[in-house]
């Protein structure tokens, strides 16, 4: 048994991948990670702009589609709804396997309509509507604007990933607007699923960087600290919503968990361990995205045990003494929610650009 597959089977966490591209697809390599204990897949707009743009492997597509007339927009969304569909036919056996609790697939609603609660929606919407797949995930990021969206589609029966969530603030938001739209849809809620996606490792760059400005002995010895800490608290609120007589109610009914995701789970500091956002926040009902170096690393040398609620203790205090020693949270939180929406959109944009003048050259 692989690592990844005692994730599941021993500590009950469902290892995802975080990365697609069509190479993948055609050479079986997905269905290589499959066998090896992949669960589920994530994509965003910068892993479809290092897939288009890093191979060959679209341009016939591409060039067709264009060639028919359209858009360089509209020939974009043909290549990723090419790319999801195929591995929702991958990930299918995973889905019904597990009675609808894996195999999802991901894709994100254009990043440019992350502040645009109105248009979030009918992106949401027509992407569930055009792909018209069970083990679908439509992500919507968890801005203030992107809440609304979310409680819209979870009462239509759609299925949600939430994106970019960096503070427990929030995620205990997307939490109670996961529940309302749950408590507003009709009839069997068995055929709705969503998980939240918590990002981890971005938010140790940031503070980490503070501290490095800060200088101090207990500056130093906070560093990479922050994000475990985040994740352990995090699941404390997790456990806490779905427990009691509001959630019984809508158990009752068929509703399941909103999953905590783990994401941005690669080390981006070389002196911490590559499989530092894995071995740490291991527990049942969870969901961990990895990049495919950062499963590669956890199948050679990660450690299967759980994790996810030792240390809940000393995860408040990292975060109160951060706050003593002048690192806002808050504002951490809230420069990387910026941040990450612009990132998606840059490199949507960076994309876009990239396939204009490819549409030149072979005009």
């Amino acid at each position: 048994m692989t690592r990844l597959q005692q994730l599941f089977t021993d500590q009950g966490q469902s290892p995802w991948l975080d990365n697609l591209r069509r190479g993948w697809i055609t050479s079986g390599e997905l269905e290589d990670w499959v066998d090896r204990g992949v669960r589920g897949l994530t994509s965003n707009p910068s892993i479809f702009t290092n897939a288009i743009l890093g191979s060959e492997d679209y341009d016939e597509e591409f060039s067709g589609a264009v060639g028919a007339g359209l858009c360089v927009e509209d020939a974009y969304w043909q290549l990723v709804t090419s790319d999801i569909r195929s591995a929702l036919d991958i990930l299918r056996p995973v889905y019904d396997e597990s009675d609808g609790v894996d195999g999802y697939v991901s894709v994100e609603v254009d990043p440019k309509l992350a502040r645009d609660s109105a248009r979030t929606c009918e992106a949401a919407r027509r992407l569930h509507q055009q792909i018209n797949a069970p083990n679908l995930y439509v992500k919507i990021p968890g801005t203030a604007e992107g809440l609304e969206p979310i409680r819209t589609m979870i009462a239509e029966h759609r299925s949600i990933n939430v994106t970019l969530i960096f503070s427990l603030d929030r995620y205990a938001e997307v939490m109670e607007t996961y529940l309302c739209g749950l408590e507003a849809a009709e009839g069997d809620l068995s055929d709705v699923s969503s998980v939240a996606s918590f990002f981890v490792s971005r938010l140790d760059t940031e503070v980490d960087r503070r501290l490095d400005v800060i200088g101090t002995p207990r500056a130093s010895e906070l560093k990479g600290k922050a994000a475990l800490a985040s994740g352990k608290l995090a699941y404390q609120l997790f456990q806490r919503t779905f427990s009691g007589p509001r959630w019984e109610a809508l158990a009752g009914r068929g509703a399941r968990v909103q999953r905590p995701l783990w994401a941005s789970t690669s080390t981006k500091n070389p002196d911490f361990p590559d499989t530092l956002y894995v071995d740490g926040l291991i527990g049942p009902d969870t969901v961990n995205t990895l990049p495919d170096s950062t499963m590669a690393a956890f199948e050679d040398h990660g450690t299967v045990g759980r994790t996810i609620d030792v240390g809940t203790d000393e995860a408040r205090t990292v975060l109160d003494d951060l706050a003593q020693i002048g690192v806002d949270i808050d504002e951490v939180t809230a420069q990387l929610e910026t941040e990450g929406v612009a990132s998606f959109e840059k490199s949507f944009d960076e994309l876009l650009d990239a396939l204009n003048a490819k549409v030149n050259s072979i005009s």
